[in-house]
C-alpha cells in the first residue's frame, strides 16, 4: 500500500512543476510584451520630435536670406582676430603739391577661419587698400572724419575679393541722413584700426 501511494504523490509534484513553467513563461512574455510596447512608444516620440525639427528646418533656407546676427561684444573668452596689413606709401591725390601718406592698418575679424582665408587674397586687398588712398587728398585725411570715412570704405572694400559686396551709404535727399539701396549684407571686418598715419 505504501507503494501504490508513492506513484500518486508524484503526480501533484510533476503538476505543480509545470504550473511553475507555465508561470515563468507567462512573465516572461508578459515583460517581453511590456519592452517591444514601450519601446515602440519610444521610437514613435523620437520619430515626432524628428518631424518637428525637419519641420523647423524647413524655415532654415529662409533664415540664410535673413540679415546676418550682429556681431557679438567682445569678452575674455572670444578675443577678436586681428590682421595686420603691411604699411602702405602712397602718392595722395592733391593737385598743387606733391604728398604721401604712409599708413598702417589692421583688421578686426569677427573669426579666426576668415582672417586664415583673407591671407589668400591679402595681394587683392591691398590693390583695393591702395586704389582708396591714391584717390584721397591730404585734407580730407587730416580730418578726422576723413579717417574715419577711410575706415568705412576700407571695411567695404577689404571683403569685396573674397565675393562680399557691401553697398555703400548714400545721402538722403531730405536731410542729410543716410540710407542703403538693399538690405544690409554682413561685414565680417568689423573694424579697421590704425596704427600709423604719417602724411608729409
Amino acid at each position: 500500500m505504501s507503494a501504490a501511494a508513492a506513484p500518486a504523490g508524484d503526480a501533484p509534484a510533476k503538476k505543480g512543476s509545470k504550473k511553475l513553467i507555465i508561470i515563468i513563461a507567462a512573465v516572461v512574455l508578459l515583460l517581453v510584451v511590456g519592452g517591444g510596447a514601450a519601446l515602440f512608444l519610444m521610437k514613435k516620440n523620437a520619430a515626432a520630435e524628428g518631424d518637428e525639427a525637419d519641420a523647423d528646418g524647413a524655415h532654415a533656407p529662409a533664415a540664410a536670406h535673413a540679415p546676418a546676427p550682429k556681431p557679438r561684444k567682445h569678452d575674455s573668452a572670444h578675443p577678436p582676430t586681428y590682421v595686420a596689413l603691411d604699411p602702405f606709401v602712397v602718392n595722395l591725390a592733391d593737385r598743387d603739391s606733391e604728398r604721401y601718406a604712409q599708413i598702417g592698418m589692421t583688421l578686426e575679424v569677427d573669426d579666426p577661419k576668415f582672417a586664415e582665408e583673407m591671407k589668400g587674397y591679402m595681394p587683392a586687398i591691398r590693390n583695393a587698400v591702395l586704389m582708396i588712398l591714391a584717390h584721397k587728398t591730404s585734407t580730407e585725411l587730416l580730418e578726422r572724419e576723413g579717417k574715419e570715412k577711410l575706415a568705412e570704405e576700407v571695411m567695404r572694400e577689404a571683403v569685396r575679393p573674397m565675393g562680399i559686396e557691401i553697398d555703400a551709404d548714400e545721402p538722403d535727399d531730405t536731410g542729410g541722413k543716410k540710407k542703403r539701396r538693399r538690405a544690409p549684407v554682413y561685414n565680417p571686418v568689423q573694424q579697421v584700426h590704425f596704427s600709423a598715419f604719417i602724411i608729409q
